[in-house]
């Protein structure tokens, strides 16, 4: 679910223009999700308005900063290989006279802190998701000479003193956009770092988001993806003092001009309310796909997790979205392998995986989080035991999500033009269900909204033609 903007463990510059010789440039490399391309963007913005403009390689930065993911195994030990790869760059740069600043920023900066500077003295600063906005003064610190760790959790809200970014690079970023809405996680499954690397859950306000997705709509983005480690757990302060649930603020985001699709990510089973499915009965601009993860089938290993919801509740869940909106496409995630998983209990996912059946999902090997529950419990899986039934997973679910992508074949769709193909000629956008789909580029120009029918199903994308137009259609802007 990367869209157009950079992907896992990308390093592309956003908002890049012509620099002259003396501008300050950033080198942003992003790893992980979502969250962290939009953290990346605003953090990008913040290093703007003091006078930072992108880099096009990391060679010519004079401040390089590794936004980083902790929730898969061994992604702290990824950071320090690379750090020893800039350690070699920073040592040519100083051979030449330019100064280079470096900097860890995210959430593998905000669970190991000082151990960073400790195991990698080339870094200059270890910054926090909850601080970017204090990023610029952050670097001057360093640029001084002193050694940074910026980890403790604001008390100011970050949004209201990060700047806005510009609307020429909001622009150059793409018709289709993150919005982060909420951060933080209150669950405490037993698996999970999230609360321990990001806190407590936060909700921004309405009037927040709605100044920010206008901001994003005037630039000419169409679609934007609202953004939170528990997304449907947002409840923000509405115009009047009031609270609002996500479902009303969807509702609110519908009725902005130019703004005509609407996506969230990532939800929890036990926050998904009777106003958000209702919201997906009646909103149009809200496209007919929900990352729901279950994480595990068995009613022991659910509890095990923390999960606080049983198989068949997420089962009645599923049931009466489904119920509100037919075309639907449901996404999961899946742990295999959690302590004291029997073959029983893995057979009891196998079930759920079945009788829902998914459009796509992602499925992991449970890897120990220091610091997390679940990393202290007894009958840890073997790694054989685990990889056997990741494999059988995995193919039931690619079986799935090939015979969703096969039933579409023949179906006529809305597609935004993202943009240009990998091949010369194509043009590439996301269907309803969050496919990308590939068409020849004159079926329209980047941004249009164009009616295509779908040819066929590759292995990752689908393959579609601009739908002609009918006398009728023309006439009376509908199709037939």
């Amino acid at each position: 679910m990367e869209h157009n903007l950079p992907q896992r463990g990308s390093a592309k510059p956003l908002g890049r223009e012509e620099a002259s010789p003396r501008e300050k440039k950033v080198f942003v490399k992003t790893y992980g999700c979502q969250m962290n391309v939009y953290d990346s963007q605003r953090m990008a913005d913040a290093l703007a308005a003091d006078g930072f403009r992108p880099a096009d390689t990391i060679e010519e930065a004079d401040l390089v900063l590794l936004n980083t993911c902790h929730i898969r195994e061994k992604a702290a030990e990824k950071v320090y290989s690379e750090l020893g790869r800039i350690r070699l760059l920073k040592e040519e740069r100083a051979k030449r006279g330019q100064e280079t600043v470096i900097g860890v920023a995210g959430c593998v900066a905000q669970a190991e802190g000082r151990e960073i500077l400790r195991r990698a003295p080339v870094v200059d600063l270890v910054i926090g998701p909850q601080t970017y906005h204090r990023l610029p003064a952050v670097v001057q610190r360093a640029k001084a000479g002193e050694k940074i760790v910026e980890t403790e959790y604001a008390i100011e809200d970050k949004f209201e003193h990060l700047p806005a970014p510009e609307r020429r690079v909001v622009k150059s970023r793409g018709v289709t956009a993150f919005l982060t809405v909420q951060e933080g996680c209150d669950k405490f499954c037993t698996f999970c770092v999230v609360p321990y690397t990001r806190g407590a859950e936060v909700s921004r306000s309405v009037a927040q988001i709605v100044a920010e997705a206008e901001r994003l709509a005037d630039a000419g983005v169409r679609e934007v993806t609202l953004l939170g480690q528990n997304v449907n757990a947002w409840h923000g302060e509405g115009p009047d003092g009031s609270e609002w649930g996500l479902g009303r603020l969807l509702f609110r985001l519908a009725e902005i001009p130019g703004l005509d699709r609407l996506r969230y990510t990532t939800s929890h089973p036990r926050d998904m309310d009777d106003e958000l499915i209702a919201a997906h009965r009646d909103l149009g601009k809200l496209m007919p796909y929900l990352h729901l993860p279950v994480q595990a089938g068995s009613d022991r290993i659910l509890k095990a997790m923390n999960r606080k919801h049983t198989a068949s509740d997420y089962l009645s869940l599923i049931e009466r979205i489904r119920k509100a909106r037919p075309d639907i496409a449901l996404s999961g995630d899946f742990i295999v392998g959690f302590p004291g998983e029997t073959d029983a209990d893995f057979e009891d996912t196998m079930r759920l995986v079945r009788e829902v059946t998914y459009a796509q999902a992602f499925s992991f090997k449970y890897s120990p989080r220091p610091g997390t529950p679940g990393a202290e419990m007894d009958a840890q899986v073997p790694d054989k035991v685990k990889d056997e039934r990741l494999q059988r997973l995995q193919a039931l679910l690619a079986e799935q999500s090939r015979a969703f992508a096969e039933s579409l074949v023949g179906v006529e769709i809305d597609l935004l033009l993202e943009k240009p193909g990998r091949e010369p000629g194509q043009l590439v956008g996301r269907s309803p269900w969050l496919q990308p789909v590939i068409v020849d580029a004159n079926a329209g120009r980047i941004g249009d909204i164009v009616p295509v029918k779908v040819l066929r199903a590759g292995t990752n994308s689908l393959f579609a033609e601009r739908k002609v137009m009918s006398i009728k259609d023309n006439a009376m802007g509908v199709r037939v």
